[in-house]
């Protein structure tokens, strides 16, 4: 489970990173980043969504976003997050492309998503 630190809550915190408008998408995941850091010590704080809209049952979607969070976990525990630290903060948000992928799928999509924020941060 990702710890209490990284992530991100409140519905304010959620809007202002959208805000940004600053996206990148991927095999029916996309990433939203936020405001670049003014302090390095600050953590980054990450937030999983997947719209009711994308499908119906609960299930479902809980699945996605525990596949999503723990990928970025391991992720964050190897420090394979390049320069996306640089942010305040992060939002994955799942649509219905991923809902039939396993986990080496995701976890190989949010980490081609993390790299693209390297390459043009």
């Amino acid at each position: 489970m990702l710890k209490k630190q990284f992530r991100l809550k409140k519905q304010s915190a959620f809007n202002a990173t959208y805000r940004i408008k600053h996206s990148y998408h991927s095999c029916g995941i996309v990433l939203w980043v936020g405001k670049k850091k003014p302090d390095e010590k600050i953590p980054t704080k990450v937030g999983f969504v997947v719209s009711k809209k994308t499908h119906k049952r609960a299930v479902r979607r809980n699945r996605l976003k525990r596949l999503m969070r723990e990928s970025y976990r391991l992720l964050l525990k190897d420090g394979e997050t390049f320069n996306s630290q640089k942010y305040l903060s992060l939002i994955f948000v799942g649509f219905d492309k991923a809902l039939d992928k396993n986990f080496k799928e995701i976890q190989e999509i949010i980490r081609n998503l993390i790299k693209k924020v390297k390459r043009e941060a």
